[in-house]
């Protein structure tokens, strides 16, 4: 094996598929202060499906799990990830993993806020090639998921047919600006749908709908 990663497995994961962690979160968590000691876990409707060990050091966190391959046996994995913290803007510091996959012989080394869990080893995105479902959408899908997710935002239905009400203490400048941007996506929804089916509509269709 060339390392953490070699071989790029998993090319055709999504990466909402895939287990990760989140510097973020376990800084939060206090799982990065040196001489912490715990684990992290993974819950599915109330219950926990996965969990890995934790073992804080300076400048890097050791994760402590099992891995399992084409029903072999379960086998005992240590991955130190090293950890850097950058200075904010307006004061204080913030962590990132910097990613120890080795691809091809080659270090990654990105400085990363997830780790996935998409072969072997955690390791960034770019590594193991995943993507995110959304970035595999048609256009008219995409502008419908984002037109959707402001009406619920908004309180109402997903669908273009589903009214909507101005939720109690926004304001009415607030309320309109939301409403803008959802007209505006399904607008750009409602075009992309039609570009992709254009070449069956007559002239007369043409011009009506563009």
């Amino acid at each position: 094996m060339g390392g953490y990663g070699s071989g790029r497995p998993g090319w055709k994961q999504k990466a909402e598929d895939c287990r990760s962690i989140d510097v973020n979160r376990m800084s939060k968590a206090g799982c990065l202060k040196p001489g912490h000691w715990g684990g992290w876990q993974w819950m599915r409707d109330g219950e926990v499906v996965a969990k890995i060990g934790l073992r804080a050091e300076t400048g890097k966190l050791v994760l402590d799990f099992k891995v399992r391959y084409g029903g072999n046996d379960w086998q005992d994995t240590k991955q130190p990830v090293p950890i850097v913290w950058t200075e904010c803007r307006f004061g204080g510091e913030r962590p990132y993993f910097l990613c120890p996959g080795v691809v091809n012989g080659q270090k990654c080394g990105r400085r990363v806020v997830k780790l996935f869990a998409g072969g072997r080893y955690f390791l960034c995105r770019q590594c193991y090639r995943l993507a995110y479902r959304c970035q595999s959408e048609e256009r008219a899908d995409r502008m419908l998921r984002r037109a959707n997710k402001r009406r619920m935002a908004l309180g109402g239905e997903p669908g273009t047919a589903s009214w909507i009400t101005k939720p109690k203490g926004m304001w009415q400048r607030t309320y309109m600006q939301k409403l803008i941007e959802i007209r505006v996506a399904e607008d750009q929804a409602n075009r992309a749908f039609m570009s992709r089916f254009s070449k069956h509509l007559s002239p007369e269709e043409l011009e009506m709908y563009f």
